[in-house]
């Protein structure tokens, strides 16, 4: 549990800290689009050295990136199996009796695989880079268009944010409770199958007992501080624009410019 990073906001100082939170919004949804054409393993080699790039700009360890990617690893294996099992065409690579493993299988599930490795990279970057708060403005103003055809951008940005916030919080409250049920004798790991339920059932419960009465106290606090969905607020920190939050998003345009004619063109 502690491997997942998703959330978590690095306080350090780089270029890509100090841009505006609309601009990252923006550029990691542009190649988050840009990443499911089929540009083939050159357009993704040039999707992975600008996602290095943008790692190394933030300051960020590709360690803690790896945390996030680790958690991920058992979900490429199932892929893996499902297509060696349901995928028969392209050349044999391997085969072992009647079974037998084809090369469009490999190819598919290394396609998904890098896929899902560029979208964590893209994603953690953004969390890990972003205060909460600077998220929270940000997806405020870039739904605030959508205001007038009735959509509540304030509390759907107001959502976001606590999710992303507390996912942390809910990750180092898993691991308080599963060391606690260890030191009470609970193993967690071995045993039979009907032992592991319970097992998993003596950790589901107080963590969500946890989680309710964070909420509760998160609703209270806010109501103490008069907060009310939908009433006209002010704001403390006004987002603003320059010149290299637009230069994001324009790298952001031209990749997804490349990906398209590398599917289509190349």
């Amino acid at each position: 549990m502690g491997n997942i990073t998703l959330g978590r906001y690095m306080p350090l100082d780089s270029r890509i800290h100090k841009l505006d939170p609309r601009a990252k919004i923006c550029a990691m949804l542009i190649v988050l689009v840009s990443i499911f054409f089929p540009a083939g393993w050159l357009g993704y080699a040039i999707l992975f050295a600008a996602c290095t790039v943008l790692i190394l700009s933030a300051k960020l360890s590709f360690g803690y990136v790896w945390k996030s990617m680790k958690p991920m690893m058992f979900m490429m294996l199932f892929l893996l199996i499902i297509n060696i099992l349901a995928v028969h065409t392209g050349t044999v690579w391997l085969q072992i009796g009647k079974f037998a493993i084809y090369s469009d299988a490999v190819t598919q599930t290394a396609y998904i695989v890098v896929r899902l490795l560029l979208m964590i990279m893209i994603t953690t970057s953004l969390t890990a880079t972003t205060k909460p708060l600077d998220m929270t403005l940000g997806i405020e103003d870039l739904l605030n268009p959508f205001q007038k055809i009735g959509v509540p951008s304030h509390e759907i940005a107001m959502l976001i944010s606590i999710a992303l916030r507390f996912i942390p919080d809910l990750i180092d409250e898993t691991n308080r409770i599963m060391k606690a049920q260890e030191s009470r004798g609970v193993d967690m790991k071995e045993g039979k199958l009907k032992e592991k339920i319970m097992a998993i059932l003596s950790l589901i419960v107080p963590l969500f007992v946890s989680a309710f009465q964070r909420a509760e106290d998160l609703a209270n606090a806010m109501e103490a501080r008069g907060y009310a969905p939908g009433e006209p607020r002010t704001r403390y920190k006004v987002l603003k624009m320059h010149g290299a939050d637009w230069a994001l998003i324009l790298i952001a345009f031209a990749l997804l410019a490349c990906m398209i004619f590398l599917a289509y063109f190349a």
